[in-house]
């Protein structure tokens, strides 16, 4: 049989769970005010500059790396090659 929830139902707590609680939603506070501060502290920040000179430097070295990968890729493939022809000429 459930009982029935009105004005004159009671509970008990704890001093210990009060306190948990208690706790529990300072630390939350103390969170949210602390990330609002730090956000408004980055929106009075200024934006970094990227200047045309460093984004074709990056793309440039982002292009050799991949240059360099496929290369890699080749000399890979050609000892792979030569491995599976002498496991060929051993069977």
């Amino acid at each position: 049989m459930a009982k029935e929830l009105n004005e004159e139902t009671g509970f008990n707590i704890s001093i210990k769970t009060m306190i948990a609680v208690g706790f529990a939603m300072a630390t939350i506070i103390g969170m949210w005010f602390a990330l609002q501060a730090d956000i408004a502290e980055a929106k009075e920040l200024p934006k970094p500059d990227v200047t045309r000179m460093e984004f074709n430097m990056k793309d440039i070295n982002v292009r050799n790396t991949i240059m360099e990968t496929r290369d890699d890729v080749k000399k890979l493939e050609e000892r792979l090659i030569r491995m599976e022809d002498k496991i060929d000429e051993l069977r």
